[in-house]
């Protein structure tokens, strides 16, 4: 299982950015997935995720209201549509894979929660 994080840029505050996971090994409709990301200095937080039914989408508070996170199982892909963009969104942005039967919100919250990773997206919002 690979995991593709593609869409990252440099943008102005308020813009918005579509981030894009293509997932390739197995299909996306076998996941959960979610999505973290890092700062500079910083631990990589957690930022949006879903269950593998994807009946309920779960964010941070820091997100919720301007980010929302989708996908597309004809095409494999889970997408982060990322609106109002803030400096402090600034960070690399990685999609995780989880292969998990269910789990719980608490676990979707954790970096060990998850059995696949992408390589990142940089993200770069300017004030």
């Amino acid at each position: 299982v690979q995991l593709q994080a593609s869409g990252g840029g440099l943008v102005q505050a308020g813009a918005s950015l579509r981030l894009s996971c293509g997932v390739s090994g197995r299909a996306v409709s076998t996941f959960g997935m979610g999505w973290f990301r890092q700062a500079p200095g910083k631990e990589r937080e957690f930022v949006a995720a879903f269950r593998r039914s994807g009946t309920t989408t779960y964010y941070a508070e820091t997100v919720k209201g301007r980010f929302t996170l989708s996908k597309d199982n004809a095409k494999n892909t889970v997408y982060l549509q990322m609106n109002s963009l803030k400096p402090e969104d600034t960070a690399v942005y990685y999609c995780a894979a989880d292969s998990a039967p269910y789990s719980i919100l608490s676990q979707l919250r954790q970096l060990d929660g998850y059995d696949y990773w992408g390589q990142g997206t940089q993200v770069t919002v300017s004030s």
